[in-house]
């Protein structure tokens, strides 16, 4: 695959979900950004707002096996990566087998992720990081390509456990899914009220997907860019020589190497969705608030004044120059 059949691909792909998808469009190639960058999604927003049509949507238009796990307080960790059952053969005798759970499929939707416990959110933790699940000592593969596209409600916090921060890490990406305005709203009355409902076509494969995923990583990046993610992810620590003044008045601690390649893949894709085979600053800059927003972590004061994680992201790109003082003299 070459840059142009990306980009051809990524149309039909984006084509066909608007056929079902509306007013999110954002949001809509951010999750595909992500996607074809090989990383989880989380997906945050009040109910009603099309994020659960949305993964069942890509998965219908990827061709991509699909189950949805509903979390609850009562979930357990067997319910979602499955246990051994007891069973009988013909001939009377007893022995276990092993019973898949619903992780078992290529893109899952863990559905308002932070009412589960802990110990049922950590299920997930094995199978994002090594796309395997470890059950009784047995280690099972999953099949390929596999993604978590999670969900949670911002407001309704009572009987919730938020996510810790070593399972935030493991999403590449946190969307924010906003209500429609007055014109997308009227148009997906048009389309969901009537007696026709939209129905999404598969215009792609497992195949396709994993073709796309590979040419992402063969993507160009200067080593001068590779340099300014690098000291974009510094300037979100405070106390740092690179840190941006939001940072050191209200984060408590900045993003982990994995932001750093989370902007990366990110801009990787999107130079492609661009018609590139290289990577451009613009590309990098689009990238640090899905990538990072959950990934710095306010301290006291920033909670108690209600500061927006994207507000000091903002302030980190204002204050980080693309080029550093000693390659401005290489780079007029």
């Amino acid at each position: 695959m070459d840059p142009q059949s990306f980009q051809a691909a990524y149309r039909r792909i984006r084509e066909e979900i608007g056929k079902v998808i509306v007013g999110h469009e954002e949001i809509v190639d951010q999750v595909l950004v992500a996607i074809f960058a090989g990383g989880h999604v989380l997906l945050e927003g009040v109910p009603g707002v099309g994020k659960t049509l949305l993964v069942k949507t890509l998965a219908r238009v990827l061709d991509l096996r699909f189950s949805r796990i509903q979390f609850t307080p009562d979930l357990m960790p067997a319910d979602i990566v499955g246990t051994n059952v007891l069973v009988a053969d013909e001939d009377g005798r007893r022995h276990f087998t092993f019973q898949r759970g619903p992780i078992f499929s290529q893109i899952v939707l863990a559905d308002e992720i932070n009412r589960a416990t802990p110990k049922t959110q950590s299920a997930l933790l094995e199978a994002m990081q090594e796309y395997a699940v470890t059950v009784f000592g047995v280690r099972y593969p999953l099949e390929l390509p596999f993604f978590v596209l999670a969900t949670q409600n911002p407001i309704e916090m009572e009987g919730t456990y938020p996510l810790p921060e070593a399972q935030l890490d493991r999403f590449l990406f946190k969307l924010r899914v906003p209500h429609p305005d007055v014109t997308a709203l009227v148009e997906i009355l048009d389309r969901t009220t009537g007696s026709l409902l939209p129905e999404p076509e598969p215009v792609s494969s497992a195949a396709t997907v994993q073709a796309m995923q590979a040419l992402v990583r063969e993507v160009v990046v200067a080593p001068h860019l590779r340099t300014y993610v690098a000291r974009l992810v510094q300037a979100t620590h405070p106390g740092g020589p690179h840190s941006a003044p939001l940072v050191s008045k209200y984060v408590r601690y900045g993003a982990s190497p994995r932001g750093a390649q989370a902007i990366l893949l990110g801009a990787k894709v999107r130079a492609l969705v661009e018609g590139r085979g290289h990577v451009a600053a613009e590309d990098i800059r689009a990238m640090v608030p899905p990538a990072l927003r959950h990934r710095v972590l306010l301290n006291f004061e920033g909670e108690a004044k209600g500061i927006d994680p994207d507000e000091i992201l903002a302030d980190v790109v204002a204050h980080t120059p693309e080029f550093a003082p000693k390659e401005v003299a290489s780079h007029p």
